[in-house]
């Protein structure tokens, strides 16, 4: 069995990030993919959703590439979720307020909801640069 599942997309596009602000400065995609063995197509797509929800910029040329669309510590985990699956938490494709049971499954809906904060509470407390710097020590 499988406890917490973390989509490809999102390992890849957090580690991406973290690249990034590893570098503090722009570094090209290919760089990227090879600095952490993420298929290249596949990250050009990850990075076009980073970019759109403006948590990367890119420029063209030789010292183009990607940067960080702001500062590592103003990006917290939960941003970079966002930006390439969406919500935090659903169930079955529902926000887990919209969710309803009957019977005996009542008290489900609740139990989503806290489990869906103390999420939020972990991935948007903890920043790009937080990670960085764990990495580092």
């Amino acid at each position: 069995g499988c406890g917490m599942r973390i989509s490809a997309k999102v390992d890849y596009a957090i580690r991406a990030m973290l690249e990034l602000a590893a570098a503090g400065d722009f570094v090209k995609g290919e760089l990227l993919a090879t600095a952490q063995q993420i298929p290249q197509k596949f990250l050009e797509n990850i990075l076009l959703d980073l970019r759109h929800a403006e948590l990367v910029t890119s420029r063209r040329g030789v010292d183009g590439g990607y940067s960080l669309g702001r500062p590592a510590d103003e990006i917290s985990i939960a941003d970079v979720i966002r930006a390439v699956e969406g919500p935090i938490a659903t169930v079955r494709g529902a926000r887990p307020d919209d969710v309803v049971y009957e019977g005996a499954a009542r008290a489900l809906a609740p139990l989503w909801i806290e489990l869906r904060t103390a999420m939020r509470a972990v991935l948007e407390e903890t920043s790009l640069a937080e990670l960085v710097e764990r990495a580092r020590t």
